[in-house]
């Protein structure tokens, strides 16, 4: 049995894999690297009464692995570079051996990976930590729970300023519904619900753009997205719009927020260590 953790600024995650397949997972909130490596573990060992004796090996990525420097509990501890295991993940929790991965955490990262190896696309510091963030500064609650109740409630034409508030005709393939600037129109009466859908719906409009380009600059027709915010619903419906004016598709693997430790946990097998 191999043991891959992936150790976040925000959470830390924890699978289990054997004979090649995904047996248990679990997740735990982020504190120092130490406690969210030994705490996942734990966690895994006695949520799904593992034993100790039948770790193989942990293999640590994310974050806060670098901070990892010895084995954890006398069981063989290795590093994994994160670009890689996101591309491990992805591509075995899609099925697919050539794809585009948008890996949604604290911030963005967009990776390629296929017969030829994997490889950073690119990214963005726009995420999971810049909703966070701004509802600090604009909303009644910082935490996440809260702010996505609050943002099913949101009307977006109270904070987004859209083409039809300033076009009587749609531009080129976009819609009169397209937005025109995010918070370009934010009305004195937008209420927290709005703003709240506002943040979500930017942040997602951002990462989808950017997830468009590079499936365009590779000639690619899907976007594989994984992560932490891989299952947010709104984001989801933002993705949805997007890949219907492209003509383009978002697909949400499985148990796609534990991608990452599932590549990290894979590369050992890869790797034959």
């Amino acid at each position: 049995m191999i043991i891959g953790i992936d150790i976040g600024s925000t959470t830390t995650k924890a699978v289990s894999i054997e004979n090649g397949s995904l047996k248990k997972k679990v997740k735990t909130k982020a504190f120092d690297a130490v406690t969210s490596a030994t705490g996942a573990l734990g966690k895994i060992v006695l949520e799904h009464g593992i034993k100790i004796g039948d770790i193989e090996r942990i293999m640590i990525t994310g974050a806060g692995s670098s901070a990892i420097k010895n084995d954890i509990f006398d069981i063989p501890t290795s590093r994994v570079n994160e670009i890689e295991a996101i591309g491990i993940g992805g591509m075995f929790l899609s099925g697919m051996s050539e794809i585009i991965i948008t890996n949604i955490g604290t911030g963005t990262v967009i990776v390629e990976a296929g017969r030829a190896g994997i490889s950073h696309f690119g990214g963005s510091g726009v995420g999971g930590g810049t909703i966070l963030g701004l509802a600090k500064k604009l909303l009644p609650t910082a935490e996440f729970a809260g702010i996505m109740e609050l943002a099913l409630g949101g009307n977006l034409s109270h904070v987004d300023l859209k083409l039809a508030d300033i076009m009587d005709d749609d531009i080129s393939f976009l819609s009169k519904d397209a937005t025109a600037a995010n918070f370009g129109k934010t009305l004195d009466s937008a209420t927290s619900s709005d703003l709240a859908l506002a943040i979500v719906n930017m942040v997602f409009e951002v990462i989808g753009m950017l997830s468009i380009f590079a499936a365009k600059a590779r000639d690619a027709k899907r976007v594989i997205v994984t992560g932490n915010g891989s299952g947010n619903q709104i984001g989801q419906k933002v993705f949805a719009a997007i890949a219907k004016m492209y003509g383009m598709e978002f697909v949400y693997p499985e148990y796609a927020e534990y991608t990452t430790a599932v590549g990290a946990a894979l590369h050992s097998i890869e790797a034959g260590t």
